[in-house]
């Protein structure tokens, strides 16, 4: 498989690689970050139970993102393979790209937006 062939405007497939990869460790780093700074505010039991469900929240946006890149580059891998061994490809349906594709900047938007929210809701409090 040529991981330095072209998938879309730019793209290659080592780049969507590395792209998974970078967002596993950010996202990591994210919610180390966020956890330290939410620690200090946990008093108490009632404390925990309205700032561990938005932990969780945000950890799942991040896991999500992550599966639709993954399963972008499974796809490609799935057409790469399907055509090393002679056929033409015509069973990839590029809908499923776009799909994946408009999936993955929902979720980034999503993931942006949250941050926004919370430091909102801790003001009005």
């Amino acid at each position: 498989m040529d991981s330095d062939k072209e998938i879309f405007n730019g793209k290659k497939l080592s780049d969507l690689f590395e792209e998974i990869y970078t967002n596993s460790r950010e996202t990591k780093s994210q919610v180390k970050g966020l956890i330290g700074e939410l620690k200090p505010l946990i008093e108490n039991i009632g404390d925990a139970t309205l700032l561990v469900p938005m932990i969780k929240e945000y950890m799942e946006i991040g896991v999500k993102n992550d599966e639709h890149l993954i399963k972008l580059a499974t796809v490609i891998q799935r057409l790469e393979a399907i055509q090393s061994k002679g056929g033409d490809g015509d069973m990839f349906d590029f809908s499923e790209l776009q799909g994946l594709l408009d999936d993955q900047e929902d979720v980034k938007q999503e993931l942006e937006v949250k941050p926004e929210e919370n430091k909102e809701e801790n003001k009005e409090e």
